[in-house]
């Protein structure tokens, strides 16, 4: 039986795999995606849930990417909006905050720039007499509060969604799949993979490796053997403790070493993250787990802006999660948090040639820019695709969550 062929494959069903499926199938291509485990199982489901674009991210004068981000966030808010909800974050400044009132204001005004004049631009320094209405804020040595917007999504359920969208314009997905082989031919790209006893080959015109932190590992399943790009895996913690935010959400500086960590609502509960630890770039990605260290920095951070978590009784803790970041090798890698913290967030986009490409791999990548970073795959990887008829544009494609797991009409 002849082999089933695809304009585009994409390897990996996260946020940035179905983005780049949807993209793909907007544009008019037959698509199949390919996920080992399930959807969102894994970075894509263990972020810190934000729609935002990264006002921490000014300070190393990333200003392309935050206004990329907030555009993308913009889309979202109107796209999405089941999904995606703007919030009120608080960022509570002390006389021993690092970050004086006056550069958290120029950042707010240059947020505000970059993102247009609209509501979720707008903030404002709180009044005093609003400071003991913040769910128990530590108002000892408190010197201003700023309030501004930005947006919180369930990340997983965003996937799904996107997901859904594909498959509505024509996409396939084929869940536990686990990719075997791939050969790079002159003009196609034919992948072998397993599910379950069953071994499956299918071709595609150009392939999408969309695996996160196994994205190396994917690209040693490929002949000719392709050259990895470097780059570092950092483990990012999350907490979830006993307790309601009723106010919104709090970007607060760990005490440590005066990292951003946010505290926002999560399900009747309070969520708290996130850490940047160095990960053995050796293991296996999926043996991520939240480290007691972590817990504990976070939990330090949270008693340090809230003294309802000061000198319990009992433990608030009731879960942690982490996930991995795909940050490219940077001549600080020296396994500091701060390092981490402090690099640029760029996303990679690695070819397997120059023109004509067969494979293209995406490391790292932002959950709010997800479909921007699908857009430039695709305008990458044009001189490959054949010329179909666009379908539909994804800054106007309606997304909602199915509420159930995502399947191909023909699967």
């Amino acid at each position: 039986m002849a082999n089933k062929y695809y304009d585009l494959i994409v390897i990996g069903g996260g946020i940035h795999g179905t983005g780049v499926a949807q993209a793909a199938a907007a544009a008019g291509h037959s698509v199949l995606v390919l996920e080992q485990t399930t959807l969102a199982s894994g970075t894509s489901s263990r972020s810190s849930k934000l729609i935002h674009g990264g006002l921490r991210y000014l300070e190393g004068m990333h200003f392309s990417l935050v206004r990329e981000c907030l555009r993308e966030r913009a889309l979202l808010l109107k796209n999405a909006p089941s999904l995606v909800k703007l919030q009120p974050f608080h960022i509570p400044v002390y006389k021993d905050t690092n970050r004086r009132p006056w550069l958290i204001r120029s950042g707010l005004t240059l947020y505000t720039l970059l993102g247009g004049f609209n509501r979720a631009g707008l903030f404002r320094s709180l009044d005093q007499k609003q400071w003991n209405d913040l769910d128990g804020l530590d108002t000892i040595g408190l010197e201003a509060v700023f309030r501004y917007y930005d947006a919180q999504t369930d990340d997983a359920a965003l996937t799904r969604a996107v997901m859904h969208s594909a498959i509505s314009l024509g996409a396939e997905l084929e869940i536990g799949a686990q990719l075997v082989a791939g050969q790079l031919n002159d003009n196609s790209t034919v992948i072998q993979y397993k599910k379950g006893a069953q071994n499956i080959t299918c071709e595609a015109r150009t392939v999408v490796n969309a695996a996160g932190p196994w994205a190396n590992q994917v690209l040693e399943k490929f002949t000719p053997a392709q050259a990895p790009h470097a780059v570092d895996l950092v483990q990012g913690t999350h907490i979830i403790i006993e307790g309601k935010l009723t106010k919104g959400i709090y970007y607060m500086e760990a005490p440590k070493d005066r990292r951003a960590v946010f505290a926002m609502p999560w399900h009747g509960k309070i969520l708290v993250g996130t850490t940047e630890t160095a990960f053995d770039a050796g293991a296996d990605p999926g043996s991520v787990i939240p480290l007691e260290q972590e817990a504990r920095y976070l939990l330090k951070t949270m008693a340090s802006y809230f003294p309802a978590y000061r000198n319990l009784q009992t433990n608030p803790l009731c879960s942690a999660f982490a996930g991995l970041r795909v940050l490219p090798r940077g001549n600080n890698s020296d396994g500091d948090i701060h390092s981490h913290f402090a690099r640029p967030r760029e996303t990679v986009l690695l070819t397997d040639r120059e023109t004509s490409p067969r494979l293209l791999t995406i490391y790292g990548g932002k959950l709010t820019a997800y479909r921007a970073t699908a857009e430039k795959c695709l305008k990458q990887l044009q001189p490959s695709l054949p010329i179909r008829d666009t379908i539909a544009n994804t800054r106007r494609l309606t997304l909602e969550d199915p509420g159930e797991p995502c399947t191909s009409p023909s699967r």
